[in-house]
């Protein structure tokens, strides 16, 4: 049930500004996206019996801002640009500036707020360890794309730029082990119990978990539906007129979902319950490329399983399971 006696806060984040909106009819002022703005509209909001703050993910700009206020105990959720906007085209607003999405971003903060599940959606950040190695992450993904980029450059380039794409492709390769190096360490100061939990089961090699510790800090607190929706893996429903039966999946975190692809193709090959539970598959007629992606949720939610009971990997419990399956 919506609580009429609480606000609800809509900030649209950009680079350097932040339009805010308090209150569904409330008026939008602008701050700035700086320290400076920060402790301005903690300083607005305090004294406010603030129900929630939606903000937009807007590539990261939006981190900082969120952190001030959550450190200021107020209530923050920072929810996905399509939702936003889907919300707002669902309530008849089709034009699109800062502050309309503010606006819209506190209609949406109310409604949310009404929730049943309302309390699901404040989730802590995480902490400035885990920030690191989300951002280690992170970059190493975009050294690895811009190698790839290269390598295909220099298969269509003149001979004349061969030697500096070569040099390029040198120098990321060199990035990249340093950031690697930094990764191993990092896991090792911060994270080694639970490093050492997923790195023993096979074909989670140190990039996925760097990438599960990182990206998935849910892993172990929700159940294996949840877990497998956040990461993108859940398979939904699409059953329309004479659509019947289709299945696919969609949303989630891009990263994890391409993280946890490149582990299972290598855990059907080494990994016995992860290999029975695809080859199963592919007898039952599943073409491979459905059974791959079938697979990809097995071994999520055995880590996710292994997280939260803090049980290290037994193959024979998971190769009867992926069996009985």
């Amino acid at each position: 049930m919506m609580n009429v006696d609480l606000i609800y806060v809509g900030i649209d984040v950009s680079k350097t500004s932040l339009d805010v909106c308090v209150g569904v009819a409330g008026s939008v002022s602008t701050l700035s996206n700086d320290s400076a703005g920060h402790d301005a509209l903690c300083k607005m909001l305090l004294p406010l019996k603030v129900g929630l703050v939606v903000l937009e993910a807007t590539g990261g700009y939006e981190f900082a801002c969120a952190s001030a206020l959550q450190a200021a105990g107020l209530p923050v959720a920072i929810i996905n640009p399509r939702q936003a906007r889907d919300f707002a085209k669902a309530m008849g607003k089709l034009a699109k500036t800062d502050r309309i999405d503010a606006q819209g971003l506190a209609h949406l903060a109310q409604v949310w707020a009404a929730r049943p599940d309302a309390a699901k959606l404040v989730k802590p950040l995480p902490n400035e360890q885990k920030q690191k190695l989300a951002a280690l992450v992170g970059r190493r993904r975009q050294l690895v794309e811009l190698r790839v980029m290269e390598n295909n450059h220099l298969g269509t380039a003149h001979r004349s730029t061969h030697k500096s794409i070569k040099s390029v492709i040198k120098s990321l390769g060199t990035q990249l082990r340093h950031i690697e190096s930094e990764l191993e360490s990092h896991l090792k100061q911060y994270h080694a119990d639970l490093s050492a939990l997923l790195s023993d089961v096979k074909g989670i090699g140190a990039v996925t978990v760097a990438t599960l510790v990182g990206e998935l800090p849910e892993l172990g607190t929700l159940n294996r539906r949840q877990i497998s929706a956040l990461a993108g893996v859940a398979p939904y429903n699409h059953d329309s007129g004479r659509l019947k039966g289709q299945r696919s999946i969609s949303g989630g975190r891009a990263t994890l979902r391409t993280a946890l692809y490149m582990a299972t193709l290598v855990a059907t090959r080494y990994n016995a319950p992860i290999k029975a539970f695809y080859q199963r598959l592919v007898d039952a007629g599943k073409p491979k490329k459905v059974a791959l992606v079938a697979a990809m949720r097995k071994p999520l939610t055995i880590l996710n399983a292994m997280v939260r009971d803090g049980k290290p990997w037994d193959e024979s419990i998971h190769v009867k399971g992926a069996k009985m399956a």
